[in-house]
């Protein structure tokens, strides 16, 4: 490795918005550490990279669990000695249910790996990026459009997602005297396989099924080299990337 070669973590990297801006922050000179509950999807995106010239290795890692994510950062440490960025992208959903029909085990699960995920992340890299030298980084969280407006029936997923506002914001104050900052990136409909069946419908608030335009991913990544590339000294708090005619701004 470089001595001058920046280290970027994604967790969440073997498919959609993690799998581009990896890929995004490899092509820009990042040597990646790419995180993922299934090893499989993580080594093919790190494959990619290598076979492209750049710098990766992939990492099996539960975000949601303290003792996966300490081996995280240790194995980070131990191959680069260092971390600039991470971006705390991994996150699931479950099927839109009803508040009084969630079972716990989704709530908790949901929870698991949207909220305690970011925040151990967070942890681990505000930890390493403090003790380290030169000291500082910089920590980006993937919030979403419903950090702020909430979709109907989708009660864990919109809780965590006001969460990492807390988080990002809570980071950010704390980072200031070690140069670590810290902002998130609020994603609406983004083209992955998540987002496939919103072109055949998705629940409105006044009940009805309404397809969603999305943009491509691209955008996205974009977004995400550029917050990664400021100076220590600036930082994008909050930035919101949405398809442009999505049903958010005003009424729809």
């Amino acid at each position: 490795m470089s001595d001058t070669k920046k280290i970027a973590m994604v967790t969440g990297a073997g498919s959609g918005i993690g799998k581009a801006a990896v890929l995004a922050l490899a092509a820009e000179g990042y040597a990646c550490v790419l995180a993922g509950r299934r090893l499989e999807p993580i080594e093919a995106v790190a494959a990619e990279i290598t076979g492209n010239g750049g710098e990766a290795i992939a990492v099996s890692a539960d975000v949601g669990d303290a003792a996966s994510v300490e081996a995280l950062f240790a194995r980070t440490k131990e191959a680069y000695g260092r971390l600039d960025v991470i971006f705390n992208n991994a996150g699931i959903n479950v099927a839109a249910t009803p508040l009084e029909d969630l079972d716990f085990d989704k709530w908790q699960s949901v929870v698991s790996a949207n909220l305690t995920g970011v925040f151990l992340c967070a942890q681990g890299a505000y930890r390493l990026m403090k003790a380290q030298d030169p000291q500082g980084g910089r920590i980006i969280n993937n919030g979403s459009i419903s950090a702020h407006t909430p979709r109907p029936n989708a009660i864990a997923y919109n809780a965590t997602k006001h969460g990492v506002s807390g988080i990002t914001k809570s980071v950010a104050l704390e980072g200031r005297p070690y140069g670590i900052a810290c902002g998130q990136i609020d994603i609406g409909n983004a083209a992955t396989d998540m987002t496939q069946r919103m072109s055949g419908g998705v629940l409105q608030a006044n009940g009805s099924l309404a397809p969603e335009p999305t943009m491509n991913v691209k955008a996205v990544a974009d977004a995400i080299v550029y917050m990664a590339g400021l100076p220590l000294d600036a930082n994008v708090l909050t930035m919101t990337v949405m398809a442009t005619n999505m049903p958010f701004v005003g009424r729809g």
